[in-house]
């Protein structure tokens, strides 16, 4: 059973990038629960420890990040509009029409919207959306009135819109990769109430500023020093228009869980992975995945930590319509629970 309330709760909080701290709050006094500490890192990174209990134990990492893409502002003019940089890899081809939360210091949130001509009004070529001509509008007529409302320099900002269900999908922004952040709470909530004992300290870590270079990772691989480290993100749905499953794989929705094969990606963990599902039932795919994500993190830190990542396929990437599938969800739990009660047994990498 899937902790619904947990997942609308999170998925919906704001986290953008370099102040994830609503979203952290809310997923750390859910995993509080479930686990023997709660400990931040200076930059926000959260994570959780359920101690097995043994002097010298091996240290297990289960991780996600938890910041979303966002906008962050740069300049405002005289008749007060304002302009933006991206924050992560934001995209400016959606951005028209949007509504946004624009995260002020003073103010708390403020509403506003991404403006653009109507089409009947735009002369000669087409004009696509770009970082030079997009702007934000929050009903104001000078660059006083913006400043009045607490809005300045820096801001960041965030595409307002909320969790909801379609089918046999969840829909929304920022499921890259906050339904990690959800899948690896839920691993957690399932072997406490499973009584599920491991023969390690498993830390379940949610890490900040993947989005701008895989920053938190990095810190967080240093500061715990784990022995294994395994890292769910999301990759593409390539079964739908616009891609080329020739060169970017053939992953569907309801598949099942995505195996990525890159160079970090430690060869035994990946053979763990195949084997517990092959013989658990349990529904993946194979995909090659990419080198920006978490795994990196680990694979640079502390003289190369081994780690792998389980992925959740995901459509529209890096818009406010984002889908994953619910058994995908689900294949991805359960692929976790398994590695983690056979990891000793599967692999040397704990000897």
């Amino acid at each position: 059973m899937v902790s619904k309330e947990f997942l609308y709760e999170y998925l919906n909080a704001y986290s953008p990038v370099a102040q994830e701290s609503e979203g952290q709050k809310v997923w750390t006094d859910y995993l509080s629960t479930y686990v023997d500490e709660i400990h931040h890192d200076h930059y926000g990174t959260a994570y959780g420890i359920i101690k097995c209990g043994k002097e010298n134990a091996k240290k297990v990492v289960i991780e996600a990040h938890c910041d979303e893409i966002a906008w962050m502002i740069s300049y405002i003019d005289s008749d007060g509009y304002v302009y933006v940089v991206r924050h992560g890899g934001s995209d400016q081809q959606i951005a028209p029409s949007k509504k946004v939360m624009i995260h002020t210091r003073k103010n708390g949130r403020v509403q506003g919207v991404f403006g653009w001509p109507a089409v009947h009004v735009r002369k000669g070529k087409e004009q696509a959306p770009s970082l030079d001509n997009i702007f934000i509008d929050v009903g104001a007529h000078s660059k006083d009135e913006v400043t009045e409302l607490g809005i300045e320099v820096g801001n960041i900002i965030t595409f307002d819109d909320q969790l909801f269900e379609m089918g046999d999908y969840y829909v929304g922004k920022a499921l890259d990769n906050k339904i990690g952040g959800y899948i690896i709470a839920e691993v957690t909530r399932r072997l406490v109430e499973q009584n599920i004992k491991l023969p390690y300290d498993l830390y379940v870590v949610n890490s900040v500023q993947e989005e701008v270079g895989l920053y938190g990772a990095r810190m967080i691989a240093n500061r715990i020093k784990p022995d294994v480290a395994l890292v769910t993100d999301v990759c593409h749905i390539t079964k739908s228009p616009m891609y080329n499953v020739k060169k970017d794989c053939e992953t569907m929705g309801g598949n099942g869980c995505a195996i990525e094969h890159t160079a970090q990606n430690h060869r035994q963990l990946i053979e763990m992975f195949r084997e517990l599902g092959d013989e658990n039932d349990i529904k993946y795919q194979l995909t090659i995945g990419s080198y920006g994500n978490d795994t990196m993190g680990f694979f640079l830190a502390d003289g190369g930590i081994p780690t792998a990542i389980i992925a959740t396929p995901l459509k529209y990437m890096h818009t406010t319509v984002e889908m994953a599938h619910k058994d995908d969800v689900e294949s991805v739990i359960k692929m976790y629970l398994q590695s983690l009660k056979e990891l000793d047994i599967k692999t040397t990498l704990l000897k």
